[in-house]
């Protein structure tokens, strides 16, 4: 008989402080949480046997780097390294709960290389701080089935592609839509109605909303159709216990639908079915931290990494998601033109002409056209309530000469004067300018181009239009929805004007009987890329809350109705005014019909990083231009005078390229210990 093999000697206990290697994956692959872009890789660690067990992928470690402990992600475990010298050990397993899947950690180096910016900048967005007590909590996923969707014979069935993209997220297919919702559209339940079909398929979900109201709105709704013991809301403001405990109760595959604002796009939903954002062109979807991601494009991202369906929804259409549509990876999902002329109020364009308010001394008190005046008067009496949208809050925001329009500004720091709500002294007298940056009072404020003392509006605020409209309509209550603790969810169906700063508008009980869009010319007049673009979404928000036009529902936008935003409007066609709006951005070499990236900085700094970089062949360097006295420059102590912008422009094939590029030579110029940082925004949401 062949002699058995010997035995393995038994391997002896580590002594104290005594460290041996894990017998099996002893090489830990690791991130470090260091925000120097030439230090942006991996870095192998040797684990220790007394932290085998803990070190999984995923956990969050501690290490030494560079003479110093730092935070860290374990990434992978294996046997094998390439690093040709000694290696450190793994010093601390901070905690073993598996925070970092792969696929996220994927996602967010996708996400980084995308920006120009580093893995630690992208991680920190995305994985939330530790909260130990939270983690040591009793957990179980939930057992309660989910609960059958209400079928009515409405929803997505109003729309001819609606249909299909359900089947396309049951049958587990990676459907690509934009959404154009119809004119008085319950979006939250359509939402909650497709997340519910990505859950039914034994998949998960993720739904990013631009603020809080919205993902109030959208909460209830996905409450009443997938059931509280599915869906976790994720919002800045839960506090770090409660949002970090929602948080892992998605990572454990508790809750399989996430929704919330911006930082809910990397919510590490487990095998997801469906991503979708609503309304991607508001800003609150832009990060502003660095790399500076936009929700819509994390979540493409997403969808093209895992095979998810996508859905980029919203009451307009970008240009960016136009470009979806036009380069065919994604499908839009739109209604029936007779269904929209159906749905949609009655729109009515006046333009901001003197002569409009001469024909009744009434509406001239009230800076509103008669045709919008007689429009309030008819719902009013119909017994509903008037949405009134105005684009600034405040009383009079911003003032200028009255002899030659200078505009007013602060003679101590220069900034913006305004007049403030209130009267003061015994003559009831109005509240001298102020200065809008440190407060000061104005009260002998004289131009200084001309020295006259007059002021005039060239902003008026919701608090000043509220007054005006209560003195037109003295026996109707005016009410006033804007930022802060005034802001109204819902109104009753009464009669009543509700003065409303754009997304502040609440939703009326069966509709608004009207809704006045004041001041169209200062919108579409902004110095900004994106001024009509906004404008048209901000408009369609209000309108789309109105009564549809065979129930007696008006919209009046103060506009000039030759104007393309206000044709839109009119038509109810913001497809039509994304398919305008990207043609003429691509005539003029304008995002996103390019790839372009801002660089802010001081001067000499620019033009090194610049001199550094290899930029992609047919890129085009614009500028530099001044950025407004005192912008604060990254990693910068204190605001600087001499900040310039410069811009590059570059083909869409040729964007990876240019990103490369500029992550490469912040690299260079980080290892050369340079002082002046410089900040890369890659696809900004404003270049301008």
């Amino acid at each position: 008989m062949p002699s058995a093999p010997p035995a393995k000697p038994a391997r002896t206990p580590p002594k104290h402080n005594e460290r041996l290697p894990a017998e099996q994956d002893s090489i830990a692959t690791v991130t470090v949480d260091v925000p120097l872009p030439h230090l942006d890789r991996t870095f192998d660690y040797r684990v220790p046997v007394q932290l085998d067990e803990s070190a999984v992928v995923g956990a969050r470690v501690r290490v030494r780097f560079a003479g110093r402990m730092v935070d860290g992600f374990v990434l992978d475990r294996s046997d094998h390294t390439d690093h040709d010298g000694r290696l450190g050990w793994l010093d601390k397993v901070v905690s073993p709960e598996p925070v970092l899947s792969g696929e996220l950690a994927a996602l967010c180096r996708t996400v980084a290389d995308r920006y120009a910016g580093t893995l630690a900048d992208v991680l920190r967005l995305a994985v939330p701080p530790r909260h130990a007590r939270v983690e040591a909590e009793p957990h179980a996923p939930p057992d309660t089935p989910l609960p059958p969707v209400p079928d009515d014979g409405s929803g997505w069935a109003a729309y001819p592609r609606g249909p299909a993209f359900l089947e396309a997220l049951a049958g587990h297919r990676p459907a690509h839509g934009v959404w154009q919702a119809l004119p008085g559209e319950d979006w939250a339940t359509r939402l909650a109605e497709a997340a519910h079909a990505a859950l039914a398929a034994g998949r998960g979900a993720v739904v990013v909303v631009p603020d809080r109201r919205d993902l109030d709105r959208l909460l209830a709704a996905c409450l009443a159709v997938v059931g509280a013991d599915h869906v976790a809301a994720l919002a800045a403001d839960l506090g770090p216990a409660e949002r970090y405990r929602r948080w892992l109760a998605v990572a454990r595959g508790e809750k399989r639908l996430a929704i919330g604002t911006r930082a809910a796009a990397f919510a590490p939903v487990r095998d997801p079915g469906l991503l979708a954002v609503w309304d991607d062109g508001d800003d609150s979807h832009a990060d502003p931290r660095a790399p500076y991601p936009h929700t819509r494009d994390v979540l493409v991202a997403r969808a093209h990494a895992t095979g998810a369906a996508l859905l980029v929804a919203g009451a307009t259409r970008t240009a960016e998601a136009e470009v979806l549509v036009r380069s065919g990876w994604a499908h839009p999902v739109v209604a029936e033109r007779t269904l929209v002329r159906e749905r949609a109020p009655r729109v009515t364009a006046i333009g901001e002409d003197e002569r409009q308010l001469l024909r009744d001394p009434t509406a001239r008190a009230a800076r509103v056209p008669a045709v919008a005046f007689e429009a309030t008067r008819a719902a009013l009496g119909a017994g509903r309530p008037v949405l009134v949208q105005v684009p600034r809050r405040g009383y009079l925001p911003a003032i200028a000469c009255a002899q030659c329009r200078e505009p007013a500004r602060c003679r101590h720091c220069h900034g913006p004067l305004g007049i403030p709500a209130g009267r003061t002294g015994t003559d009831d007298t109005p509240a001298p300018p102020t200065c809008r940056w440190c407060g000061r009072p104005a009260t002998n404020h004289r131009c200084p181009a001309c020295a006259s003392p007059r002021v005039r509006a060239t902003v008026v605020g919701s608090g000043r239009t509220a007054e005006e409209l209560g003195r037109a309509f003295p026996q109707t209550v005016v009410r006033s929805s804007g930022g802060g603790a005034t802001m109204l969810d819902t109104v009753e169906a009464e009669p009543a004007i509700v003065v409303a700063t754009p997304g502040a508008e609440p939703v009326a009980d069966g509709g608004y009987g009207a809704a006045l869009l004041l001041d169209g010319a200062a919108l579409l007049a902004r110095p900004e890329l994106r001024a009509a673009e906004d404008t048209v979404r901000r408009w369609f928000s209000a309108a789309g809350l109105v009564r549809p036009g065979p129930a007696g529902g008006r919209v009046v936008v103060v506009a000039e109705s030759n104007l393309p935003a206000v044709q839109a409007l009119v038509r109810w066609d913001p497809a039509g005014h994304a398919g305008a709006e990207l043609a003429g951005r691509s005539e003029l070499g304008l995002p996103p019909a390019v790839r372009m990236a801002a660089l802010d900085g001081d001067p000499d700094a620019l033009r090194d990083l610049l001199d550094t970089a290899r930029l992609p062949e047919g890129a085009e360097v614009l500028g530099p231009v001044e950025l407004p006295s005192g912008t604060r420059l990254p990693g910068a102590d204190e605001r600087t005078e001499r900040a310039e912008r410069v811009l590059v422009r570059v083909p869409r094939p040729a964007g990876r390229d240019l990103a490369r590029a500029l992550q490469s030579a912040r690299s260079v110029r980080a290892a050369r210990k340079e002082r002046e940082a410089v900040r890369i925004l890659l696809d900004p949401h404003d270049p301008l």
